[in-house]
């Protein structure tokens, strides 16, 4: 997989303020493995559960945030996979995994903020516990999991990148997320199950 770019000056400043670097979960779903339920708090005070959003096939299961420079420069095309997606019958269901503690610009108020302002078309939900995050193994911001139904299951049919280009959508060669889903639509296996999520680590908690 090529490397994702980004501009030399969002890495500097990913790195000087920590955000490349963070305590991972051990273990986390793994492609073919069945997915538990959940329910998170959405931006309009709502409670959302996967089992709860009506005529779905299936979710795509992104973490990503607020402050995080490659989540940012990723919001318009999870915007579009949703627009693309949702009425096919998976929705995009984006989670915000970070402790608040840990960086403020990531608190449920700031996620209401940035939601308005983007206009967001999916559930933008907050993993306070970060419990739904280790559940999942989110390592990164974005990490994306696609979760298909299997007659009464919920299965983990990829996992990775959104593309191979965070700066400029216009060179992305592989489409990673619309490829896999490609092959999900037509009822095949799909051919590239993992690739290598890029960007600010999971903001976890100590204990």
């Amino acid at each position: 997989m090529k490397k994702i770019s980004i501009p030399g000056f969002l890495i500097l400043l990913a790195v000087a303020t920590g955000l490349l670097s963070a305590k991972f979960p051990a273990g986390g779903y793994q492609v073919g493995e069945k997915v538990k339920d959940f329910s998170l708090k959405n931006v309009d005070g709502k409670m959302v559960s996967l089992a709860g959003m009506k005529n779905t096939k299936g979710y795509i299961v992104i973490f990503t945030c607020n402050h995080c420079p490659f989540s940012v420069a990723y919001e318009d095309r999870i915007i579009d996979l949703h627009e693309r997606y949702a009425p096919m019958g998976y929705p995009v269901v984006a989670i915000n995994p970070n402790a608040e503690e840990i960086v403020p610009d990531d608190s449920y108020q700031n996620m209401i903020v940035r939601a308005k302002e983007k206009k967001f078309p999916f559930v933008y939900l907050q993993d306070s516990t970060q419990d739904v995050a280790k559940a999942f193994g989110a390592l990164k911001t974005p990490h994306v999991f696609i979760v298909n139904k299997v007659k009464k299951d919920l299965v983990v049919e990829y996992i990775g990148a959104i593309d191979d280009n965070t700066d400029d959508p216009g060179a992305v060669k592989n489409k990673y997320v619309e490829m896999a889903m490609r092959d999900i639509l037509a009822n095949k296996i799909v051919q590239d199950r993992t690739t290598k999520a890029i960007g600010c680590s999971v903001k976890y908690r100590s204990n």
